[in-house]
This record gives C-alpha cells, structure tokens and sequence, in this order.
C-alpha cells in the first residue's frame, strides 16, 4: 500500500474531547477542555479526505475543516486547516507521512508576528484517534504541544 489509506481509521462519526492551552509561546500551563464532534469522509476516489468539525468552545460554537490530499508520488500527505469564523482563509498545508502508525506532519508558519514550526501529531490508540499540535519558536530544536483531540465513536 503507498499509504493513501493512512488516515481509515478516521473515517465516520466522532465525539471529540478537546484540550487547548490558551496561551501560547510563553510557557503557560492554561489550559481549557470542551467538547466537539466530527465526520470524516473519503474524496478524491481515495487520494484525499474532509474532516468538518464542530467544537464547543466555551466562548460559543464554531464550525472547522480539516482537507487532506496524499500524492502517490511522494508518498506524502497535505493538510490544510478552515476554520468557519474566517472562511476564505486557509491556514498553512503542514505535510508529512505515517511511519510506524505514527503520522508527522510540519510546516513553517507564523504565530503572532514570529515564525514558529508547526507539526500535526496523528496516532490510533486503543480507544481511538489522538491528535496534537505543537508549536516550534527556535526551528525544532523544542516544542510545546497547545491543542489535543481524543476521538471517540459516535
């Protein structure tokens, strides 16, 4: 397999257990927990998948949009990121592959004027899908993880 079905697991209807730290970059320990759910679905004939996501945050609801594209040739995946409260803006595609059940994915972004490295964390546990996204200030050298989804079935 070339892994265009690296991200099955995924597919169908989740609940979603969120934990953000609130502020980034400077060594807070804020964190808040709220709740979300999410479908993901197949596109593309397979070379590709939606995630929509609506999450609980306590300021109100909004809804996001994970897309990913995997291309044959590379072996490589791309996400980009939509989130409803600005959607005609994508954030930057981190990309990455699976290797050993475990997907990485990273690019280079900026958080509040700096450039940061971003990478996206997949695993399949044994209770279901975890996500995690940490930030980078000093080009991977350290990271802080700032946002964890834990997926259960719906």
């Amino acid at each position: 397999m070339d892994g265009r079905g690296d991200f099955d697991f995924e597919e169908g209807d989740w609940i979603v257990r969120h934990r953000r730290l609130v502020t980034r970059l400077a060594g807070a320990q804020d964190w808040e927990s709220f709740a979300g759910t999410s479908r993901m679905q197949r596109v593309l004939g397979g070379l590709g998948n939606v995630e929509d996501n609506l999450l609980h945050l306590p300021a109100g609801d909004y809804r996001a949009l994970a897309l990913r594209t995997f291309d044959p040739a590379t072996g490589l995946w791309a996400i980009w990121w939509v989130d409803g409260r600005n959607p005609h803006m994508l954030d930057v595609p981190v990309k990455g592959r699976f290797v050993d059940g475990v997907g990485r994915f990273r690019a280079e972004d900026h958080f509040q004027g700096r450039p940061i490295v971003v990478e996206f964390e997949w695993r399949q546990m044994a209770d279901g899908p975890r996500w995690q996204q940490a930030f980078s200030a000093d080009g991977g050298q350290s990271w802080e993880v700032n946002w964890i989804m834990e997926f259960r079935r719906a």
